[in-house]
């Protein structure tokens, strides 16, 4: 057994002061305060925050390394960079692009969820379109955009053979009622996002399985008083789930604190949106066939346009706690809540006796010193 001893671990509802979370192989066995506690192996926290692990659904790659290009390889490279930034579990997120470098892009990430890395878990795939709305394109490529005749158009949509089924769209494309039907008649977690929808539609969509918001409040139609959309129609919903990028800069902090005002940490999922200059620094990059400049942690494409983030899980933990977040809220929003949106909260997203056991011990600085996947010490400062 290895015991995690003088931690404050951060339960589902409380803060546990001076604990004491034992790990049985892959699993925590019990989180207690006694000191009589013994374990084959110690490891002293003192003055450490111990997390549930980051789970991450949204991120197109870091470290120089683009998901759309990205071999076994690089996927287990990104792996091992998540876990020093605590992330334990990731969805590889994908742009539109062509039909055979999806193929390529599924194969891939099959190869990396069936070979353990000792790195952060690819849990499964998440389309980033292709059935989105040119109006609100950002900085995804509209010439691979795409409308829905009929089952046959999600044949492009390659798969692994198990694992998460993630897809972000616009319900007002054509056919955008029966596609979210037919998604969610075959598992996928729907998302709504990239769009300029109605309420009307919207309330239509919720109704056949798409309950949740993609970088909430970018890549929308903005929000006006006589014209909620998208924006009001998840603000005014408790029923519907937000995920955000909480850099400072798709979303100011003043509208992170507001966000926590109306939707509360059970209502909101951090992502990082990081594109493969992520961990890289300012400077050029190519990236999705295009110059992406990276300055002062903003991005911008040709256009002018944000192009993902250059964030981690982490940068989002930090930035939540700055603007007032309770580490209570940051575990929900940061591993709780993506966990429950990719349905695998019954094995991860919380501390919790039984759950596997993947964790983030951060120091008074709010850097990483430990992350544990599966009960194996994974990375160490």
């Amino acid at each position: 057994m290895l015991v995690l001893r003088n931690a404050t671990a951060i339960l589902p509802d409380r803060e546990a002061h001076d604990a004491s979370v034992i790990i049985d192989g892959d699993r925590i066995a019990t989180v207690e305060t006694r000191e009589s506690v013994k374990g084959d192996n110690e490891i002293d926290l003192s003055h450490c925050v111990l997390f549930p692990g980051f789970i991450d659904v949204h991120n197109h790659g870091s470290i120089g390394i683009d998901v759309m290009d990205a071999s076994e390889s690089d996927l287990h490279k990104v792996s091992h960079y998540l876990v020093s930034q605590g992330v334990t579990g990731w969805v590889p997120t994908l742009v539109p692009s062509s039909d055979d470098n999806y193929a390529q892009v599924a194969q891939m990430i099959q190869r990396a969820m069936q070979d353990s890395s000792k790195g952060a878990r690819v849990l499964g795939i998440h389309y980033e379109g292709p059935f989105v709305n040119t109006a609100q394109c950002g900085a995804l490529h509209s010439n691979h955009f795409k409308t829905y005749a009929g089952p046959d158009d999600l044949d492009p949509l390659r798969l692994p053979a198990t694992g998460v089924r993630m897809i972000t769209l616009a319900p007002e494309v054509e056919g955008g009622v029966a596609l979210v039907s037919e998604l969610n008649s075959r598992g996928w977690v729907i998302s709504i996002g990239h769009t300029r929808a109605a309420l009307e539609l919207l309330n239509e969509v919720f109704e056949g399985g798409a309950r949740h918001m993609t970088h909430f409040m970018n890549a929308m139609a903005p929000l006006h008083h006589r014209n909620p959309g998208p924006i009001g129609w998840g603000l005014s919903r408790d029923d519907v789930t937000c995920d955000i990028i909480a850099d400072g800069v798709h979303l100011d902090p003043v509208i992170l604190k507001l966000l926590m005002r109306v939707k509360g940490s059970r209502g909101l999922s951090l992502i990082s949106d990081s594109i493969a200059a992520a961990g890289k620094g300012d400077g050029e990059y190519q990236i999705w066939g295009e110059t992406i400049a990276v300055r002062d942690g903003r991005t911008s494409n040709s256009a002018g346009s944000i192009a993902g983030s250059v964030i981690s899980m982490l940068d989002a933990v930090k930035m939540m706690r700055s603007v007032g977040a309770s580490d209570v809220e940051v575990a929900r929003m940061a591993s709780t809540n993506p966990a429950r949106l990719l349905r695998i909260s019954d094995r991860c997203g919380s501390i919790e006796v039984g759950k596997n056991a993947d964790l983030v011990a951060v120091d008074a600085a709010g850097s990483v010193v430990l992350t544990i996947v599966g009960g194996e010490v994974v990375y160490k400062a």
